[in-house]
């Protein structure tokens, strides 16, 4: 937790923000509960809600509080510990103690929160909130504002149709840019995930069953952070983007995908992606393939710089990758064409990218065209560009990932050239000869947009080049 001047400054420049846009009433927000995940004492670990964690930073459950917009008022909702309580937890700090040490100076019972939105919407007052991201946030708002429980969470891309647009936008605007203290939280975060991805390399060795590795991985992510960012992709069926199945056994001459990332005991969040020669060495196919993968990741972050937008960033590189593959003899024809035409999609049908901060994709629970568009963009329906999550002008203070990446996913192909998509310019012969069990290839590091450019956050960059990671596969 930061110091409680960090939590009054964010909390004072969400209420001019909100006000300054016409907004009144009260602002609501609800930290998260203990789940159960068989029964009510066996609860998941509990990770607390973002927003709140960014706000009011009070890292424990069954917290909420409001701000009224026209009188600025603050309060903190919770319920001191009662014997029973102590019994189990041992003493506790007081509701009121926990308050004042975020700056905060009143407070109230839990159950309160609940008579205070009420008779706020009961004298007409609007009630702002955001959309609820967990089953008990989204029956509570709903029982509060008298809305379908659907009506209260994020409906897709577009967001909470009924969440309110001003508090939504504001949160959106202030958690883009990322401070100082947060960006130092993020390259210790990135730090631990060098860290993971190292032991993973490490441990990647001929006739290993998956799951070792992956046990390996998350040992230290909990050993030294809060635990994962997101459930470990690791396989050797790269084509497969969120394959979590680790049962395989590392067999010579595959590809192995390991996109992992550790979240620290503040919450910020890392995100990696490196792809090993499970034997240790690339065949040429692979090498040249590879390196197309890994001269993508390396235009793309020079490219990177304050006032660029990441659509053309990530366009970029689809032309970049569609050149390089025409040499190989999987595509031919003009490549600006192909390029208009979507054609990249068959190969990267993901985006380039996407924000990062105490979400490793951040803040996409609020809407992700909301979070990764600007006003005067739109979200293309093509395949690949479509998958897009960040396309915004850069600003300095974004973290956002740079993840190019080629995969040759049968089924896919298969249907591009039963339907004709794109026939003038792939050669689906080619395809089917001699890439259908080749897997995938992803390169991702992180990025900090600075004033003058970017850099790659954590102190370590993990190996990238074919060379380099041979040579790192040796140790």
């Amino acid at each position: 937790m930061f110091d409680k001047s960090v939590y009054v400054s964010r909390r004072k420049e969400l209420l001019t923000r909100m006000t300054g846009s016409g907004a009144a009433g009260i602002a609501i927000f609800i930290g998260n509960v203990d789940a159960a995940a068989q029964y009510r004492d066996n609860c998941y670990k509990f990770r607390q809600d973002s927003n709140w964690i960014y706000y009011f930073g009070i890292d424990d459950p069954r917290f909420a509080a409001i701000i009224d917009l026209e009188t600025g008022k603050e309060t903190i909702y919770a319920d001191d510990v009662d014997i029973d309580d102590i019994i189990w937890t041992g003493p506790m700090p007081s509701v009121k103690s926990v308050a004042e040490s975020v700056g905060v100076s009143n407070s109230a019972p839990y159950a309160d929160f609940d008579k205070d939105v009420l008779k706020a919407k009961a004298a007409g007052r609007t009630v702002h909130f955001l959309p609820a991201s967990r089953y008990y946030n989204a029956m509570k708002l709903s029982s509060l504002l008298g809305l379908a429980p659907e009506e209260v969470v994020n409906k897709g891309k577009k967001g909470c149709a009924k969440a309110s647009e001003a508090f939504v936008k504001a949160v959106i605007a202030m958690r883009l840019v990322k401070s100082d203290l947060e960006i130092a939280c993020i390259d210790a975060a990135c730090d631990l995930g060098q860290q993971m991805h190292t032991l993973a390399r490490n441990a990647t060795r001929l006739g290993v069953v998956e799951q070792r590795i992956v046990g390996t991985m998350e040992g230290l992510a909990l050993g030294k952070g809060w635990g994962l960012s997101f459930a470990t992709i690791l396989t050797q069926h790269g084509e497969i983007f969120h394959c979590h199945s680790h049962n395989d056994t590392i067999e010579d001459g595959r590809l192995l995908v390991i996109d992992a990332g550790v979240e620290a005991n503040d919450h910020y969040a890392s995100d990696f992606t490196r792809t090993l020669p499970t034997g240790g060495h690339f065949t040429p196919k692979q090498r040249d393939i590879y390196q197309i993968v890994a001269d993508c990741n390396e235009l793309a972050f020079s490219l990177i710089k304050p006032g660029v937008t990441y659509k053309s960033v990530h366009l970029a590189v689809a032309r970049e990758m569609l050149d390089r593959l025409s040499q190989v003899g999987l595509v031919h024809g003009d490549v600006d064409e192909m390029v208009a035409q979507g054609v990249a999609g068959l190969f990267m049908p993901h985006g380039l990218g996407h924000n990062m901060g105490l979400d490793v994709h951040d803040m996409e629970d609020l809407g992700e065209d909301l979070v990764g568009y600007d006003d005067d963009q739109t979200r293309s329906p093509q395949l690949g560009l479509g998958s897009l999550r960040m396309a915004r002008r850069l600003v300095p203070g974004n973290v956002i990932t740079d993840e190019p990446g080629i995969y040759f996913i049968p089924a896919l192909i298969e249907q591009w050239k039963k339907e004709g998509i794109a026939k003038d310019f792939v050669n689906f012969d080619a395809l089917a000869k001699g890439y259908y069990d080749f897997g995938g290839i992803r390169l991702e590091d992180d990025v900090l947009v600075t004033a003058d450019g970017a850099r790659r956050l954590g102190p370590n960059r993990l190996p990238i080049q074919p060379d380099d990671v041979e040579d790192a596969m040796r140790l």
